[in-house]
């Protein structure tokens, strides 16, 4: 999904990763996926995005391979909510370095607007993307939370596969 032009077939693996990640939407999209937020209007009211914003960056997401769709039955009818698949699994050190950096370097407009990485293993704040700076192990989507503390007083376990998969058995 380009945000300008086509950068899907370019030499420079950050360009081919920006054709994907590159479009602020996306990334708080798939936030609000880690965050087990999947369903079309709960992504729409806790973005506040238009409707075809959201429905472009949801089929970007799905066709680029990082969420798939889900039938979930809402009352007698059958609906869809997106979940990540292991690709998009692993764009979370992409969200957490975005985190990391704006905690270090923009002010924040209130004390409820901070967000924090935890490795849940240790229980501590991490200041790298992808390794727990208190222990040393590696970050992943099962062993890590996320602290907004605009959405809740505790740490969030992020969603995996693992999880839906689980659930679903």
């Amino acid at each position: 999904m380009a945000l300008r032009s086509d950068w899907s077939r370019r030499t420079c693996s950050m360009a081919r990763g920006l054709d994907i990640l590159g479009d602020p939407w996306t990334i708080l999209v798939l936030r609000e996926v880690f965050f087990g937020n999947g369903r079309f209007d709960a992504i729409k009211a806790r973005l506040e995005v238009a409707d075809s914003v959201l429905t472009k960056r949801l089929a970007g997401l799905v066709e680029s391979g990082l969420l798939e769709k889900k039938a979930y039955d809402d009352g007698g009818r059958t609906r869809q909510e997106y979940v990540l698949t292991p690709m998009g699994e692993d764009a979370l050190p992409v969200l957490n370095a975005v985190t990391i950096w704006a905690e270090k370097h923009l002010p924040a407009p209130s004390d409820k607007a901070h967000m924090y990485v935890i490795h849940s293993g240790c229980g501590k704040r991490t200041s790298s993307a992808d390794t727990c700076t208190g222990c040393g192990e590696r970050l992943t989507a099962a062993n890590t939370s996320w602290h907004s503390q605009s959405r809740s007083e505790q740490p969030v376990p992020l969603s995996t596969a693992a999880v839906r998969k689980e659930a679903a058995a």
